[in-house]
């Protein structure tokens, strides 16, 4: 399967999920910056952010991405876009099988108030129902049981506890468990 035309923006209820553009820099550093106290125990990227240089540069890389359909990282905001909720997307796109894995992170501002699980929703019916998808993922952390709690409300299915598959995010010297979410059409 070829991938197919992709739209550069979703809307659900709440929020406006948009490709993302150089100029949404500001936003994202300042986003991820208030952030990394919640995002350092699970994000590799987090241990060591961009600076507002590095985030233009990563959104231009993302935006380039997007557009050859490699990768679709979607910027997550309130339903004006007034102000960033977070940011999701697919990831690990294989167009063969077809696949892909959702990741998400939402800005510590705007947690506990259901944004990852409505993004994931979002996600999940538009990589099925709009991109054929037949497979996808969502993988976590084992100790990360609030990203956890989205696959399982959204109905995924747990296929694997990978025991000792990476290294903590924060903490080299420590072995984790990733958790593989999938569902499948």
């Amino acid at each position: 399967m070829t991938a197919p035309p992709v739209p550069t923006e979703l809307r659900t209820p709440r929020l406006w999920l948009r490709a993302p553009r150089e100029q949404d820099a500001g936003a994202v550093h300042a986003a991820v910056h208030a952030s990394l106290p919640e995002l350092q125990p699970w994000m590799v990227w987090a241990q060591q952010p961009d600076d507002l240089a590095g985030t233009a540069r990563n959104l231009r890389e993302a935006a380039e991405r997007y557009a050859a359909r490699e990768e679709l990282r979607l910027l997550v905001w309130n339903a004006d876009g007034s102000e960033l909720i977070g940011s999701s997307g697919f990831h690990a796109l294989n167009w063969s099988v077809p696949k892909g894995e959702i990741g998400y992170w939402i800005a510590s501002a705007h947690t506990g108030q259901g944004h990852a699980q409505e993004v994931a929703g979002a996600l999940t019916e538009f990589g099925l129902n709009t991109l054929g998808l037949r497979r996808i993922e969502i993988r976590c952390d084992s100790a990360n049981e609030r990203s956890a709690r989205i696959p399982r409300r959204l109905g995924y299915t747990l296929d694997a506890t990978l025991k000792n598959n990476a290294v903590a995010a924060d903490d080299p010297n420590q072995l984790r468990d990733t958790l593989v979410f999938s569902v499948v059409r």
